[in-house]
């Protein structure tokens, strides 16, 4: 099963008990701010949860799997997430 924001939500909902519409406004504004500090280029560190950091990935020549034709892939942004040592151990307690 995949945790949405919707579980999310009422995850914060059950554990702070204000209302649930409060609870999306939260949720919604965090994420807004996540967004716009990656946007940014500006690294996003969680400490005990994990880092997302933004790459910047060159232009390179890849290939059209369908013709095999050659193109030219432009340079992008992309975002990755490096989980903490602390998640880690508590990902894997009990195997």
């Amino acid at each position: 099963m995949t945790f949405t924001k919707a579980h999310m939500i009422d995850r914060l909902n059950e554990r702070i008990d204000i209302p649930r519409k409060r609870c999306a406004e939260l949720i919604e504004s965090m994420f807004e701010i996540l967004k716009n500090t990656l946007e940014g280029s500006e690294d996003v560190l969680i400490s005990g949860f994990g880092k997302f950091c933004v790459k910047h990935k060159r232009e390179r020549m890849g290939r059209n799997p369908e013709t095999g034709e050659s193109l030219l892939l432009p340079a992008r942004k992309v975002v990755t997430f490096s989980y903490s040592w602390a998640l880690r151990e508590k990902m894997n307690q009990g195997e």
